[in-house]
């Protein structure tokens, strides 16, 4: 196995593929990267059996075959080494890899490429196109709501829920759910799709900043292609909660605040909290939100007051302010609306001002 590739051109690939590469995985060969040279197309994969991420470059090659190479031995080298050709040279039989570079010669060597995970590709599955921002939107909005809980599978991911006319991210620990919808995407399938946690924040790291992705899926498995990369993982194997049936409807009471001067509150009256709960109390009247927090292990006790516009009955919610704070970070509208049913029901959390063709709704559950 022989070609010649710029330093650039393969370190590009290879930090992408780098993102499913595994520490201490359960397969030695895991570590590496899988190389498939046919003609002049260098194949590039990556897997720890959850992610696998695969990509291909132009080369100058002159002897087919397929090798798996030390992960980070490969990344670091190339890394310190400047833009100039380099020349591989690969006995399959022994494993050795010989690079050359115009200062000097590197030797190691590989992992049998039968030993590599298979590499599979989209075939006939269902499909919808997205744009990259919509994807990285979605993961950036949801994906700080999901479950910690191994005990609670279901939680543990965000959900995409695909409806014909839009497509929806959520993802809820039961304590708070966000559900995030683009209205502007057409699809002639409906499922739902539940992704870990650790695979969407992997795939939100490679996408690009524009552009479309394609996503296929079967039952177990999705499928993201972009640009020249294939990203694939596995999808849990659990239904996802039914959010919708947990959102009240009937919210009498309606309190409008500024974002940043309540994330400044909070902030300041969290220290005074209970460390366990996070704690605090909204007393919402006309005009007026009072916000207390207080610690009875260390009789510590604090209390702001800040201006609101609400109209309904004057009532009292016992909140948490770590939830709050999550929630609000990711939140961009200027003022942010309250939708109230009861102090003993879930509040609503919703910005005033939403993009064209979305619409974000959070859901935080009271304990008052």
């Amino acid at each position: 196995m022989k070609f010649t590739v710029s330093t650039h051109t393969l370190l590009k690939p290879l930090q992408t593929a780098s993102v499913a590469l595994t520490a201490n995985p359960v397969m030695q060969v895991l570590e590496d990267f899988l190389f498939v040279l046919e003609g002049n197309k260098l194949s590039i994969a990556a897997s720890n059996l959850e992610v696998t991420i695969s990509t291909e470059i132009q080369v100058n090659g002159t002897e087919n075959g397929k090798i798996a190479i030390p992960g980070k031995t490969l990344l670091e080298t190339l890394k310190s080494l400047p833009e100039q050709p380099l020349h591989f040279v690969i006995d399959t039989d022994t494993r050795g890899i010989e690079l050359t570079s115009a200062s000097g010669k590197y030797k190691l060597v590989g992992e049998k490429a039968e030993d590599f995970p298979e590499i599979e590709k989209p075939s006939d599955e269902d499909q919808i196109v997205m744009d990259s921002v919509q994807i990285q939107r979605g993961v950036d909005k949801t994906v700080f709501a999901a479950s910690n809980d191994e005990m609670r599978q279901a939680m543990r991911g965000i959900n995409i829920n695909i409806d014909f006319n839009h497509v929806t991210f959520a993802a809820t620990d039961a304590h708070k759910l966000v559900r995030y919808s683009f209205l502007n995407v057409s699809s002639d399938v409906a499922s739902s799709l539940l992704f870990t946690k650790k695979s969407m924040l992997a795939l939100k790291s490679i996408l690009p900043k524009e552009g479309q992705v394609t996503i296929y899926f079967g039952k177990t498995k999705a499928f993201f292609a972009f640009e020249d990369i294939i990203f694939s993982t596995r999808l849990i194997e659990a239904k996802f909660p039914d959010y919708n049936a947990v959102i009240p409807t009937n919210n009498p009471n309606v309190m409008q605040v500024n974002r940043e001067e309540l994330i400044t509150v909070l902030r300041r009256l969290m220290i005074f909290a209970n460390k366990s709960t996070s704690q605090v109390v909204f007393n919402v009247q006309d005009k007026s939100l009072t916000v207390n927090a207080q610690d009875l292990d260390f009789n510590n006790e604090a209390t702001e007051q800040m201006e609101c516009s609400y109209q309904g009955e004057p009532i009292n919610l016992g909140l948490n302010a770590r939830f709050l704070l999550e929630m609000l970070s990711v939140i961009e509208s200027e003022t942010v609306k309250f939708e109230i049913s009861s102090s003993n029901k879930p509040s609503l959390l919703l910005p005033m001002e939403q993009a064209m063709g979305e619409d974000l709704l959070m859901l935080v559950v009271t304990n008052y």
